[in-house]
């Protein structure tokens, strides 16, 4: 497992960013190798459900089941921060969950792209409602990339970026 300085967060952060580079980098030889047949459904419906899978276990509260979803070397990208998996589980975990408990998510525009075993899946948002009193009326957009091994889609990368709207705007 990857060890993260604690000590110098801007080290940090370009340690994870790096790793995410390496990734995406080591993807284009897939990339570059796959025919251009139409995907059958479960190359679409798969890493999609996976995602999908992953936002159902945050609204019912069950931080086991999403963590399952998450590659053991997953990087969370939020709010200009990064987090390991086990940084996630420790830190921010919790309150994603309380969020999508309370907080009425729409998500739209959702859109797969799948090379071999490499998925990406993208996704506009729009959360409405309020938590600990405070009113949330937010847009945002999300990045999900995943890799298959042994026939389970897992969760290698999330970005999740969103801005609070203005009164009456969506």
């Amino acid at each position: 497992m990857l060890k993260f300085p604690q000590t110098n967060p801007r080290l940090r952060h370009t340690m994870i960013i790096s790793i995410v580079k390496a990734l995406l980098i080591a993807s284009v030889p897939t990339l570059l190798s796959v025919s251009n047949a139409a995907p059958n459904e479960e190359q679409s419906t798969g890493p999609l459900s996976a995602v999908h899978a992953f936002h159902a276990a945050l609204a019912h509260g069950d931080a086991k089941a999403a963590l399952t979803l998450l590659a053991e070397d997953a990087v969370i990208l939020e709010a200009g921060s990064a987090q390991t998996r086990d940084e996630y589980a420790g830190e921010h975990l919790g309150e994603d969950i309380a969020f999508a408990k309370a907080v009425q998510t729409t998500r739209a525009n959702e859109a797969v792209r799948h090379e071999g075993n490499l998925a990406w899946a993208t996704a506009t948002t729009h959360a409405h409602g309020s938590l600990n009193g405070h009113k949330i009326d937010s847009t945002g957009v999300e990045l999900v990339v995943l890799t298959k091994h042994d026939g389970k889609w897992r969760i290698r990368a999330i970005h999740w970026s969103s801005h609070a709207n203005k009164s009456g705007q969506k």
